[in-house]
């Protein structure tokens, strides 16, 4: 994690002064986890989870808010203010300030849609088949959310169908037992010299 971590901090700035990261996957996939652990590796950069961007009524259809919200703000070195959706509340909160920082990670699916790939330094795609995904995140969620997720999946099939992320992944996460191994995506822009690393264990193989 921590060898990731210095490659993403080497890269040009990808928006204004942001080295913009993406972690997309199908929802249950292991996103959150995933960039919750790289971000604490990058020195605790900040995390934009999309599921405070989304909405009930907008699964998807949230580019315009993003844009306007985060990525101008940031391309042109300012502070960013977004107003998080309350999932529980059906309603959006106060804004939150998000400072540019060298490193930032756009965590959620669609974080490598068409719309916001420009803008990334590096789009990482969370490599664990849609079906076993989904079906974590239906456990993880229970019963009562069973509906939600009957919609979601409905959704997010609706979505990768029309502006799909993982063929333009620059690299593929896979989680191991002892961590994650991270390899060349199908966009293939990482140099041979880096074309395996591992979790938080060097030593980690799946």
């Amino acid at each position: 994690m921590h060898d990731l971590a210095s490659r993403l901090r080497r890269l040009p700035p990808s928006c204004g002064p942001v080295r913009l990261i993406g972690v997309d996957g199908h929802a249950g996939s292991g996103k959150s986890t995933f960039a919750g652990q790289l971000a604490r590796a990058l020195g605790d950069a900040p995390v934009l989870r999309l599921d405070d961007i989304a909405s009930h009524d907008e699964l998807f259809a949230w580019t315009e808010r993003l844009r306007t919200q985060v990525i101008e703000p940031l391309a042109h070195g300012r502070t960013a203010r977004y107003t998080p959706y309350d999932w529980r509340a059906r309603d959006f909160g106060p804004p939150l300030a998000l400072p540019p920082a060298p490193v930032m990670i756009v965590e959620g699916v669609g974080a490598g849609r068409r719309a916001l790939r420009s803008h990334l330094a590096r789009l990482l795609w969370m490599e664990l088949p849609r079906e076993e995904s989904w079906a974590r995140g239906r456990s993880r969620d229970g019963e009562e959310q069973r509906e939600f997720w009957d919609g979601w999946v409905r959704a997010e099939r609706e979505h990768f169908a029309g502006d799909p992320s993982r063929p333009f992944a620059d690299l593929l996460v896979r989680q191991c037992g002892k961590g994650y191994e991270v390899v060349p995506g199908p966009a293939g822009t990482v140099g041979p010299d880096q074309s395996i690393t591992h979790g938080d264990d060097p030593s980690a193989m799946c």
